[in-house]
């Protein structure tokens, strides 16, 4: 298992696979590790993106368009985990891919590429049966999303079968930066911290060094994803891995500065 934050907080760094090209998103993921990243999100594009904001949204819509499918994402994934094996890897997918492809063959290829984990956006973790089992069969730990509407009852399921880490959302509704947190993250991940002792990882709307720093107060990993995604977006494939490298190093200067 790679999934864990030696840094404080964590950053979990979120990219479109096939955003520009699965070439340019690999050098992209390897810098970003490289620059501090801990886990590297591989989101697979789908054509209809629901929990996803415009910057992401877009980015799927280009993936999809040059052919980007889940086995090409699987194979990105070994490529990286090849180059990098100490870093963390989590496919971040919507459940209609999964089934197609098939959720045992999902399973046994992700396992394969060497994949630590798997987020799948709209799947509930009451619905999640066959996954929980699949996941367990091979390995792989599943991940969840916890929102601060999420009763307590459904906090506990996600305490009891996620693993390497639980992802809040700080706020309901889709992704995309914001210009600050949201009271609702602090007191999500408290409410989580009732019943997880796995590591947890605050998303949606992270942004920025200011953000980070807060959310190292209260919770053990960021997640920046359409920040990063729109940076890209407005990078060629030959300037965007440079460009996301400095981003990442940016996103601790608060903390450097305070160790000084």
């Amino acid at each position: 298992m790679a999934i864990r934050f030696d840094h404080k907080p964590g950053l979990v760094i979120y990219l479109t696979a096939g955003d520009p090209s699965l070439d340019a998103t690999r050098e992209i993921a390897l810098a970003a590790i490289d620059a501090g990243a801990d886990v590297i999100e591989l989101g697979v594009p789908f054509s209809d993106p629901l929990a996803d904001g415009p910057v992401i949204q877009r980015a799927s819509e280009r993936a999809v368009a040059r052919g980007t499918r889940l086995r090409d994402v699987l194979k990105l994934a070994k490529e990286i985990r090849v180059m990098r094996s100490a870093a963390g890897l989590v496919i971040f997918s919507y459940l209609n891919p999964i089934l197609r492809y098939g959720m045992a063959k999902f399973a046994d290829d992700a396992a394969a590429a060497g994949v630590d984990g798997v987020l799948v956006t709209d799947l509930i973790v009451e619905e999640a049966g066959e996954y929980l089992s699949e996941m367990a069969r091979v390995g792989l730990a599943p991940i969840f999303l916890a929102a601060p509407t999420s009763p307590d009852e459904r906090l506990e399921a996600i305490a009891t079968h996620s693993k390497g880490f639980v992802y809040a959302i700080s706020r309901v509704g889709i992704t995309g930066t914001q210009q600050s947190l949201t009271s609702d993250a602090a007191s999500l991940v408290a409410r989580i911290r009732r019943y997880a002792r796995l590591p947890v990882a605050v998303g949606f709307g992270i942004s920025n060094a200011e953000h980070v720093a807060q959310v190292g107060e209260f919770a053990d990993a960021a997640v920046v994803g359409s920040a990063i995604v729109e940076l890209i977006e407005h990078s060629t494939s030959e300037t965007a891995p440079g460009a996301v490298a400095r981003f990442i190093k940016g996103l601790r200067l608060p903390q450097a500065a305070l160790a000084r």
